[in-house]
């Protein structure tokens, strides 16, 4: 709106200078359509420098796959909204236009008056995709030199023939023609010489986006850290940069660019390493990647959110990188997929860990291995928005094997432990003094025995961190926990806690 009315410029600049917010994804979408488009058209209208521009008609807003939010409430305030403004204002010159699949919440509010619905399933898609490849081969041609010595001697390209065979296999799915079109015409490698007239005959063997998509991941599925890159690729909470996915899984970012190239059909790949963010060409590659019975042995297994909680963590406390794009991704997500694996239905917990540590893609030494499964036992515990539960379950083994890795983790000579007892890395919610948790004898003893170990240890080699944050030393003594920001040494505190001053033993 701002490059097509440049009026309107200083009226969103007044809104997000009075709402930060409005950047966010902490105010709803009603709130970021009124405040950043409607309000500021309405001030340029009243101001009425539109003059002669208006003659044209009305202005235009296009709202495209309202149906991926997943806010469905959000949704309906945001249409409700646009329904309002329309009411209160019939004469403005704007119009929107809502591209959407059916969903009973996006079509019971568009069922009013003042709004015309159009059904496209009744349109045939045909010409449109004749149109969109006749004119994206005849473009390609005329950069590509192998196809336009291949036209001069053999003549069109594709043939008609093969243009409607094409047509006809593509069934009216713009996503699989776009993607069709980037497989047949994209550059040759290696592992895949073919050039543009021999793999046109192969995508019509393909069975639909599934196919071509195993064909596309071929490409790259024999360069180092492939599998861990594409898993990332789909796994992530938000899109990175090429320098914060490299960044995060601790490779270099030329070996995410070697990946990402040859995969340009299904994936978009930012000009430049800082800038611009590695994201899927559709959504359906994702739901390709981490459904098993499709992907086969490209199958992302919800497991990989174990290692990139691992990574987010690892950075955060070595910050061996620096200040890179993903350091925010890191703190804000470190969590997230720790949840997302420990959710999961197809995870075996404990034995995924077990391969976790044996697993060749650790890019730090086991130290920190130690240290992020203390931490993320006890958040496991400890949630964020909860309050623990006072009687043994199973849940409460993770405490003791918890206290196992602060053990070890205490033990290890190398003095980079100091960043991970001293950062707070989240808080945690607790419970207080006056209830007692019960353990059995079993659990009571191992903790006595880890935490004397830790407690050992951390006396030994960290006295001055002990200055600053005294530690229990009695039962019945007062230590507070609510909302408590949690480092290493705030997990060995409030195990200490928990040992020692909220303790009943059961048989």
């Amino acid at each position: 709106m701002a490059a097509a009315l440049p009026a309107t410029v200083p009226f969103i600049e007044a809104a997000m200078s009075a709402e930060p917010g409005l950047l966010t994804n902490h105010v709803s979408l009603a709130t970021q359509l009124d405040r950043l488009i409607l309000s500021p058209f309405r001030s340029v209208l009243n101001e009425d420098v539109l003059g002669e521009t208006l003659t044209k008609g009305p202005f235009l807003i296009i709202i495209d796959g309202l149906d991926e939010c997943e806010d469905k409430q959000g949704v309906e305030e945001f249409i409700d909204h646009i329904l309002n403004f329309f009411e209160e204002h019939p004469t403005i010159p704007l119009r929107i236009f809502i591209a959407s699949r059916v969903e009973q919440h996006i079509r019971a509010c568009l069922e009013t008056d003042g709004v015309v619905l159009g059904n496209l399933d009744s349109h045939s898609a045909r010409g449109d995709i004749e149109k969109f490849l006749e004119a994206s081969f005849l473009i390609v041609a005329k950069k590509d030199r192998v196809i336009r010595a291949y036209v001069r001697e053999r003549g069109s390209w594709p043939t008609p023939l093969d243009m409607n065979k094409l047509i006809e296999h593509i069934n009216g799915s713009f996503v699989l023609a776009s993607t069709m079109f980037k497989y047949i015409t994209q550059a040759p490698t290696q592992k895949d010489p073919t050039t543009p007239m021999e793999r046109l005959p192969l995508t019509l063997e393909m069975n639909g986006l599934d196919g071509l998509y195993a064909q596309t991941l071929t490409r790259s599925d024999h360069l180092p850290h492939f599998r861990n890159i594409i898993s990332a690729v789909a796994l992530l909470e938000r899109p990175l940069p090429i320098v914060g996915i490299a960044g995060l899984l601790g490779v270099a970012a030329f070996e995410v660019i070697r990946v990402l190239l040859n995969l340009q059909a299904v994936i978009h790949v930012p000009g430049t390493d800082e800038e611009g963010e590695v994201t899927l060409c559709h959504t359906s590659l994702r739901d390709f990647l981490t459904t098993e019975s499709r992907s086969k042995g490209f199958f992302v297994p919800p497991s990989f959110h174990l290692h990139l909680s691992y990574h987010c963590f690892a950075s955060l406390i070595e910050r061996r990188y620096g200040w890179l794009p993903n350091s925010g991704y890191c703190w804000k997500y470190f969590d997230a997929h720790w949840r997302s694996f420990k959710d999961s239905k197809d995870c075996n917990f404990l034995q995924e860990i077990e391969q976790l540590k044996a697993s060749q893609t650790l890019t730090v030494d086991a130290l920190h291995y130690h240290t992020f499964l203390c931490s993320m036992f006890f958040y496991t515990l400890f949630p964020k928005k909860s309050t623990p539960l006072l009687e043994e379950t199973p849940e409460w083994r993770l405490l003791t094997k918890c206290t196992n890795q602060l053990a070890q983790a205490a033990e290890s000579p190398d003095s980079s432990i100091r960043p991970w007892l001293e950062q707070d890395l989240y808080y945690g919610n607790f419970t207080d003094s006056s209830h007692t948790v019960s353990f059995t004898e079993d659990t009571y003893e191992t903790m006595q025995y880890d935490l004397q170990r830790a407690s050992t240890a951390i006396h030994a080699n960290f006295p001055e961190i002990l200055e600053h944050h005294p530690t229990p030393s009695g039962i019945g003594e007062e230590f507070t926990l609510h909302k408590m920001a949690i480092s290493g040494i705030g997990i060995f505190n409030v195990c200490q806690f928990l040992y020692l001053g909220g303790l009943k033993v059961t048989e």
